[in-house]
């Protein structure tokens, strides 16, 4: 492909290409602004250090619960599961992925600007942010799939046009994360590097990648090097945990071989000063449901009823 003037970060390359320092810094929030949010210096560093953070119990058992019995009805929801925006597992018809979900329920649009999230958004981001993709990931019991190692900002920068590093990944836990039921796994340290990929992206390449991933993925080569240098963390933790993580991380899952499902809620925020542009592998954009185009507003907190209360 043709590598365009203003892309600092080619990919789907027809060569291999060395991996290099990003060339965005990982909080973009400076000076009193860095100081002024939820985040501690602590925090912030480790965040910096790691790419990652991880909170236990972040919402309670209640409010938890609530998340769950909506899903119970997503999944029995018959115009749900025929939307294109909801994924199945390869070859069977479990769910492995229903996006857009802040758009379907009130209580996940309001998630989504709980004060306590988007203030530390807004101190990492330096900046207002939007929604730029929302899902549950399923994982059931004894059939759910893994994912493979990769970088989510070199997927929406190619396939979604997203220019720099500068959004954000919040996954809540809807189930317990064990080391057995497919928790997530991060390499720490994985943020600092971009690692360009080989292979020409087909046109809606999202149809298959979204229940394989196979284009997008690093080397085993480069996997190999990071992974020696940095190790794989895999954060379990009670339902209600939330795990942060910065847009190039590496991560990936095994698949769920116990009996017990795994769930969990994502969002990604982008900043409001990253908003898409044209895919940078050259193809149409994807769905909105993948990375949104027509709602780009910032995001507002909400000035009342904390979320428990919802519902």
């Amino acid at each position: 492909m043709d590598i365009r003037s203003d892309d600092f970060y080619p990919t789907r390359l027809e060569r291999p290409q060395a991996r290099f320092d990003r060339l965005d810094p990982v909080i973009h929030s400076q000076g009193s602004a860095r100081q002024d949010g939820p985040l501690s210096e602590t925090e912030l560093a480790r965040y910096e250090r790691d790419g990652f953070l991880v909170f236990d119990r972040f919402l309670d058992e209640t409010t938890v619960r609530r998340f769950r019995e909506d899903l119970r009805r997503y999944e029995d929801d018959e115009a749900i599961l025929r939307s294109e925006g909801t994924i199945t597992e390869p070859g069977k018809q479990e769910i492995r992925s229903i996006f857009s979900i802040h758009e379907l329920s009130d209580r996940f649009d309001r998630l989504t600007r709980d004060p306590r999230i988007l203030d530390m958004v807004h101190q990492l981001l330096g900046s207002d942010a939007y929604i730029h993709q929302s899902r549950i990931n399923y994982k059931p019991g004894f059939h759910g799939k893994g994912f493979d190692w990769h970088s989510d900002f070199e997927t929406w920068h190619a396939e979604d046009g997203m220019p720099r590093m500068r959004a954000v990944s919040f996954s809540i836990a809807l189930t317990d994360n064990t080391p057995f039921n497919g928790p997530l796994m991060l390499v720490p340290g994985s943020h600092r590097q971009f690692i360009p990929c080989v292979g020409r992206t087909p046109e809606d390449n999202y149809q298959s990648s979204l229940k394989k991933q196979e284009l997008g993925v690093p080397s085993q080569g480069d996997l190999n090097d990071m992974i020696d240098r940095h190790g794989i963390q895999a954060p379990t933790g009670p339902a209600g945990s939330l795990i942060i993580f910065e847009c190039n991380t590496l991560h990936g899952s095994n698949a769920n071989m116990s009996p017990w499902p795994r769930s969990n809620l994502f969002f990604v925020y982008n900043s409001v000063e990253n908003r898409l542009e044209a895919p940078f592998c050259g193809n149409k954009s994807r769905p909105d449901f993948l990375g949104s185009r027509a709602n780009t507003e910032a995001l507002t907190p909400l000035s009342q009823d904390p979320l428990t209360r919802v519902g």
